[in-house]
């Protein structure tokens, strides 16, 4: 998997793509790490656009971040197929606003 960080106004958009899966979690944490602590970041936004698998480890990297993201909006956007029905699933929808 792939990730990449854009920053703009206030909000990091981390887009991923590739499978989302335990191989990637340290690209996945490098990138993450970066955006939370960027000057200014209130938002951010996780682009599932070319993601088309997930697995369990993903969603631990996801809650991971929720903890290291103090309090900050996480959005999961993009999120459709396998992707949206584990997230689904996980009810991860009570914790995440899931686009």
């Amino acid at each position: 998997m792939q990730a990449t960080l854009t920053l703009d106004a206030g909000r990091a958009v981390i887009a991923l793509v590739g499978n989302f899966t335990y191989e990637a979690h340290r690209e996945f944490k490098q990138v993450t790490t970066a955006a939370v602590a960027a000057e200014g970041v209130t938002e951010l936004d996780i682009d599932f656009d070319q993601v088309v698998y997930m697995d369990s480890a993903a969603l631990g990297m996801l809650l991971l971040l929720n903890e290291r993201a103090a309090g900050r909006k996480i959005k999961l956007s993009n999120c459709r197929g396998t992707v949206k029905s584990v997230l689904d699933i996980a009810n991860f929808g009570k914790i995440f606003q899931i686009n």
